[in-house]
Parts: C-alpha cells; structure tokens; sequence
C-alpha cells in the first residue's frame, strides 16, 4: 500500500482489483478492493477503497466506481515498425504457397517492396494508415508506443516516416517514442558501396534528424541479410556522440554477436534474440539492456528454435514483449496477441508477459522511472480490464476485455468501450 495522507486529488478510481506490477512483492504488485487516486498528470495515491472514499470526499474529487475490474498500467508496445506504405499480401499468399524468400524478392516482393511503396507515399497517406493501426493498438489498453523508421532508406522519406510518427504522439492521446532505424536494409542505389550508405546515416543523415527534434532513439538490424557488427557498430557510436541511446535488431536468425554490441554500447534494448550464447545474456544483464521478445514474428516465420528464456531467467536480463508490427513478418497490431504467444510459444509465465508489456517495456524505451508500474508519482496512465485474474489477458486468445483506459490521468474515449460509471462524492 502507498499514500500520501495530505495529497490533494483531482479523481479516484476505487473498488478495483490493481495490478501495480512493482516487482518483489505479491504477484502482479496485486491489490485487491483497492483505489488509484490522480492529481493531474501523475498518480497521488494508490491503497486500500475504504481509506480513498473519505479523503476523495475532504477534498472533493471524482470517484469511478472501478465495481471489482482490474486495473493495470497502460501497456506499452516497445517495438514497431507502424509507419509505412502499401502491404505485402501478395508474397504472404506466395509464401504459403510455397516460394522461397529469393524467389519473392525477384518478383518484386520483400523489403525493397515495402521501401517503393513508403517511397511513393505522401505524408497523409503514410499517416491515415499509421494512425488505424495505431488506433487498433489503443484499443487494447496501449497508452505508449515506439514506432521505428526504416523503409525509407532515403534522408527524405525516413524524416517523413519519423514526422508521421510525432504527429501521431500530438493528435492521438497516445506517448509515442520514435527510432530512427537507420540500418534496415541496403537500399537499391547504394548496392555497390555499402560503406558510402552507412557513412550517410551515420553522419548528416543522424545529424539532419536528430537536429530536427525527430528522434528519441536509433537501431540497426544486424544479421548475415542485414548489417554487420562492424557497420552497426559505426552507426550506433555516432548516434552515442549525439547522447541518442539504442535499439539493436540481435540473434533473429544467427548468433553473429549482436547482443554483445548492444551491451558494449549499452543500449536500452536488444530484440528477437532467438539465437543468444550464455556470454551474450551475461553481457546484457550487465550492461542493463533489455531483452525484447517478438513472438509474433516467430510465428510468422514458422521459425523453430525459440529464444533461450531460461537462459535470460537465469542470467537476470529483463524481458519485454512486443508486437513488431510490421508489414512484411509481424503484420500484428495486437499486444495481446502477442503476450498470449509469448506464454504459449515461448514459456513465459503470463505474470512474466504483463510484465513485459508495462515494466520492463518502459524500461527498454528509457522511461522506467515514469511510467509501467502504478505508484506514487509515475504517470498516470492505467488500463481498466473485465477479466477475473491476470492470466487471463494471456489466456483469452483473440479477446479484448478491455473496460477502460486513463492516459495521463483523463478518461480515454473510445467507441469500443461502454462509459464507466462516474459519481461525485456524497
């Protein structure tokens, strides 16, 4: 239980069973018959229903009648790729019928598809299309989203992309973190000289952008169909010279030692990690860096050999779980989905999965100290659920109970969503 007894309130929440997620105590931080008091953008007090309703009534705030719902902190999805053009449809219907990625991509599929089309696309196209999947995110209670860019591949078409997604965090009550992911693929023009590609985005590409206020965070995809160590590395130490911290692509499809970079410059995140060697986990759970899982590729993929979670339980490394929303390998806009795969293709316990959508996914995007758990001072931003234990956003496949969400201590409108009910104190 946290309170403060002289905290004045603008609203509390009261009769909920609250998951606060802060680690160490009982499971989920859970309190039952339990109030979240706000006062303006941040949480004044969080403890039992019984204490909240004479002091909201002293100081005349609202009160919801939360009526037995549980209440967790908003969920984050901490690894996107939401802004883009066109789809990739036409090679998911090939694929399953049997064409290897060689034969897609020389029919005009893959990556460089994705790139012509975000290419072609005006900034209000890119941003209608960005904003539904966005939208449908919102809808299952994600209050903070990380979108990366990374199919432009041209200086243009990249600040178009990272523009999108800081409009996206203006007009939607939604925060939104934005990555420059400078290193994506080799675009096209620059196929004889990769190192002329990777001098320009680590150099007045990165300055250009980041002198524009567009970029939270850079990233570098590094693998055998990607980018290596060595020009990873290049990128990602410039991008430290300009105090931008980083995401690294690692261990998707080959252990190459990538997680070891991202620690080396500590990044806030390494992701995929399907394939990760022991000295590798030990590296990250020492540098701090944040392992973010993507089961929904996984899948997508039909890959076979998980990511060692045993492994990163052992060593300590933090675990998050996102969507990896993206056109071409995780066309997903479900974080529940998501966590409900990672329990089921992955093992991880679905206290494990909450948590890796709300601490430890603040924690991979620099934010642990505002928001992802529910105490005193964070952020305010909360999901109200019609579920009867937390398990349950793991376990219902394809169902979204959410009842409510608070984003920055007001109500968040959705049609989706019946209104709750509201009272002033008597």
């Amino acid at each position: 239980m946290q309170h403060h007894d002289t905290e004045a309130w603008d609203q509390v929440w009261t009769g909920a069973n609250i998951a606060t997620m802060v680690d160490g105590g009982d499971p989920y931080g859970a309190l039952a018959d339990a109030a979240v008091a706000v006062r303006g953008e941040r949480i004044a007090w969080i403890g039992p229903t019984r204490q909240a309703l004479p002091q909201a009534k002293a100081v005349g705030a609202r009160v919801h009648d939360a009526a037995g719902l549980w209440i967790t902190p908003g969920l984050i999805d901490c690894h996107t790729h939401l802004v883009y053009g066109g789809d990739r449809v036409a090679e998911y219907e090939m694929r399953l019928k049997g064409a290897s990625y060689e034969q897609i991509a020389r029919a005009g599929g893959g990556i460089q598809s994705t790139v012509a089309a975000t290419r072609a696309a005006g900034i209000d196209e890119l941003r209608a299309s960005a904003e539904l999947r966005a939208r449908r995110l919102m809808g299952e209670g994600v209050t903070t989203l990380e979108i990366k860019s990374g199919y432009g591949l041209d200086l243009a078409s990249e600040q178009r992309m990272l523009e999108v997604a800081r409009r996206l965090g203006r007009d939607l009550a939604l925060s939104v973190r934005t990555t420059f992911l400078g290193l994506h693929a080799l675009p096209t023009e620059y196929s004889t000289d990769r190192q002329a590609y990777v001098d320009a985005v680590s150099g007045p590409w990165l300055e250009t952008l980041a002198a524009a206020r567009l970029v939270d965070a850079v990233d570098a995809f590094c693998e055998d169909i990607a980018f290596t160590v060595a020009e990873a590395g290049q990128f990602l130490r410039a991008a430290a010279r300009l105090n931008l911290p980083a995401h690294v692509h690692a261990g998707q499809l080959s252990d190459l030692g990538a997680a070891e970079l991202a620690a080396d410059v500590t990044a806030l995140s390494a992701d995929h990690l399907e394939y990760l060697s022991a000295g590798g986990a030990a590296a990250l759970k020492k540098s701090g860096t944040v392992a973010v899982l993507l089961p929904c590729a996984y899948y997508m993929l039909r890959q076979t050999a998980p990511p060692p979670i045993a492994l990163l339980r052992d060593t300590g490394v933090p675990v998050a779980v996102a969507t990896d929303c993206n056109p071409g390998t995780s066309p997903c806009t479900s974080l529940l989905l998501a966590m409900s795969m990672a329990c089921t293709l992955f093992g991880l316990t679905p206290e494990e999965a909450l948590a890796g959508v709300t601490r430890n996914a603040a924690r991979a995007l620099g934010l642990h100290g505002d928001r992802g758990t529910l105490e005193i001072g964070r952020r305010a931003d909360f999901a109200l659920w019609r579920i009867g234990r937390p398990a349950e956003l793991c376990y219902a496949l394809g169902a979204n109970p959410l009842a409510g969400v608070v984003f920055g201590g007001q109500s968040r409108v959705s049609d989706m969503i019946p209104p709750m009910q509201t009272k002033k104190p008597n």
